[in-house]
């Protein structure tokens, strides 16, 4: 949580250890940029305005550094322009001061199992690169040709190789890639090209 009230800070974060999170309080955006939390299971209780750099700010500092938390925002001054930039940065939720216990856990909630979805992605995304990364330079240029719908002696004639060599190693590359058919080959190559780095 990042709120320059210290007052509200204590009691938010005395709130969320009861109802069995685990918390850390910081009085700035700078601090928290300068002691961020360890990369877990995470995600973000932050104030709009605050001395300094403001929430906004931060949540435009965290996607310039590629960090992917998901943030709920608390307000006192809740106005449009600030909730609708929140909102198209990517913001869980954007709740007023005072705020009702079950709205705030309900939103934590929410960006949690956000968080447990991006982090899931980006472990499916490591190991789809990593199976990919097993196969040698001609299988990669295989695996390319027949997920665009070439045909073994398509991919041949353009590769200056034999039917046969294309067909050993195609099955090659199936089995790497612990795929069955041309079509889950497809499916391969779509995911890996909209995982997250």
């Amino acid at each position: 949580m990042v709120d320059d009230d210290e007052s509200l800070r204590t009691a938010l974060l005395r709130l969320l250890d009861m109802a069995g999170f685990e918390t850390r309080g910081y009085a700035s955006a700078g601090e928290f940029l300068l002691r961020p939390p360890p990369d877990r299971p995470s995600c973000l209780l932050l104030d709009v305005r605050m001395p300094g750099p403001s929430g906004l700010d931060l949540q435009g500092a965290l996607e310039e550094r590629g960090v992917a938390l998901p943030i709920v925002f608390l307000t006192g001054h809740a106005d449009v322009p600030s909730s609708v930039q929140a909102m198209k940065g990517g913001a869980v939720d954007f709740l007023e001061k005072p705020i009702q216990r079950d709205a705030l856990l309900a939103a934590l909630e929410r960006a949690l199992a956000r968080d447990a979805v991006r982090r899931a992605a980006s472990t499916e995304a490591s190991r789809l690169r990593a199976l990919f990364a097993t196969l040698s330079e001609r299988e990669r240029e295989v695996f390319d040709r027949i997920v665009v719908g070439k045909l073994n002696k398509q991919i041949a004639d353009e590769l200056g190789s034999s039917e046969r060599t294309i067909k050993t190693q195609r099955a090659h590359l199936m089995i790497k890639l612990g795929v069955d058919s041309a079509a889950e080959l497809g499916a391969l190559a779509e995911k890996l090209s909209r995982s997250p780095p």
